[in-house]
C-alpha cells in the first residue's frame, strides 16, 4: 500500500444521507480555505458506505450547495461505495498479521456482559467491547463463519498494542495527543456484508487521497487515536489535523441530520445569499481558526 503523498491537501467527506446544514458549510469552507493557505487543493470524498440511506439527489445536492457557496474543489471525486477493493485489501492484510478477529455478538450481547461484569455503560454508542468472541477458538470461529451468520471484524487491541507500542497524533489547534491504547476497546473495522467501517475506510482514504491536513470537527478527536493505530499498523502516512469548534444551534446542540438542521436548501429557498448564509456562523470566527494554520 504505498501511495505518492503530497502534504497540501484538504478533504471534505460528506455522506449522501441528507441535505447540507450549516455545520457542514462552516466544515467545508474551513478545508478549503486551508487548502488556500497550504497552496494545495481541496478534495472532495463521497462517504456512501452506508447503502441503505445513501441517495443519488443528497449527493447531488451537496455539489449543487457547494458550488452556489462558491467553494471550488477537485473534480475526480472518489466513492467509497466504489472502492470497497481497498478496503477488503486492508482487512486481508490486518488478518494476515492476526490483528483481527470476526465478532458475532449483537449489541445487546455486548451490553449484556458489560453489565453483567460489573461495568457502568455510558451509551451504547461508547461501549468499550469485552472481548467476547476474542476468545472463541480457531475452530469455533471457523465454524461460525462458515455458517454464514452475521459477524463483524474486530480489531485485536492486545494484540495491535503489542506492535505498535507508543503513538501520537499532532492537531495544529489542539496540540500533541497520546494514543490510550490501554482504553481502546476492540472497535468494528468492517462487517461481512460490508468490507469497512468508518474508522478503516476514512483512514486509508485519506492515505490514498494523499490529504495532507485532515480538518473535521472537534467531536472526531476520539475517532484520531483509531486512526492513527490503523496508519501504524497498516504503514499510512500520517497527516496533520484540526479539529475545530462545533457550529452549535440556539439552544448549544450540535447541528446535524439527527437533529433536523435547517438546511442550505432551504435557506436558499428562503431567499438567502452565499455571504448572509456564511454571515450565520461568523466570518471572523473562520478567519481567527484559519490564522492558526498561517502560524503553522
Amino acid at each position: 500500500m504505498n501511495y505518492n503523498y503530497y502534504s497540501d491537501h484538504t478533504r471534505f467527506a460528506p455522506s449522501p444521507t441528507g441535505y447540507l446544514h450549516l455545520g457542514h458549510v462552516f466544515s467545508a469552507l474551513f478545508a478549503y480555505e486551508a487548502s488556500k493557505i497550504l497552496g494545495g487543493e481541496l478534495i472532495i470524498r463521497i462517504e456512501d458506505i452506508d447503502k441503505q440511506r445513501s441517495r443519488s439527489h443528497f449527493e447531488k445536492s451537496i455539489f449543487e450547495d457547494l458550488d452556489w457557496i462558491g467553494i471550488k474543489y477537485r473534480k475526480i471525486i472518489r466513492r467509497q461505495s466504489e472502492k470497497m477493493s481497498d478496503y477488503e485489501a486492508a482487512i486481508e492484510e490486518l488478518d494476515r498479521l492476526n490483528l483481527i478477529y470476526p465478532c458475532f455478538c449483537t449489541r445487546s450481547e455486548i451490553q449484556s456482559e458489560i453489565l453483567r461484569a460489573g461495568y457502568a455503560p455510558h451509551g451504547i454508542d461508547h461501549l468499550v467491547y469485552p472481548g467476547t468472541c476474542r476468545r472463541l477458538s480457531k475452530n469455533e470461529k471457523e465454524k461460525r463463519i462458515k455458517t454464514n451468520k452475521n459477524y463483524a471484524w474486530r480489531l485485536d487491541i492486545r494484540s495491535a498494542a503489542k506492535k505498535i507500542g507508543k503513538l501520537s497524533w499532532h492537531d495544529i489547534r489542539l496540540g500533541n495527543h497520546e494514543v490510550p491504547v490501554g482504553i481502546i476497546g476492540d472497535v468494528v473495522i468492517g462487517r461481512k456484508d460490508v468490507p469497512s467501517s468508518y474508522h478503516l475506510a476514512s483512514t486509508l482514504d485519506d492515505h490514498i487521497q494523499r490529504v495532507g491536513l485532515v480538518t473535521r470537527g472537534e467531536d472526531l478527536v476520539e475517532s484520531t487515536h483509531i486512526h492513527r493505530i490503523l496508519q501504524s499498523l497498516l504503514g499510512l502516512k500520517t497527516p496533520f489535523y484540526f479539529h475545530h469548534p462545533l457550529i452549535l444551534d440556539s439552544s448549544g446542540v450540535r447541528l446535524s441530520k439527527r437533529t433536523r438542521a435547517q438546511t442550505i436548501r432551504a435557506m436558499k429557498a428562503r431567499g438567502l445569499s452565499p455571504k448572509e448564509v456564511i454571515n450565520l456562523f461568523g466570518k471572523k470566527n473562520l478567519l481567527s481558526l484559519l490564522s492558526l494554520i498561517k502560524k503553522n
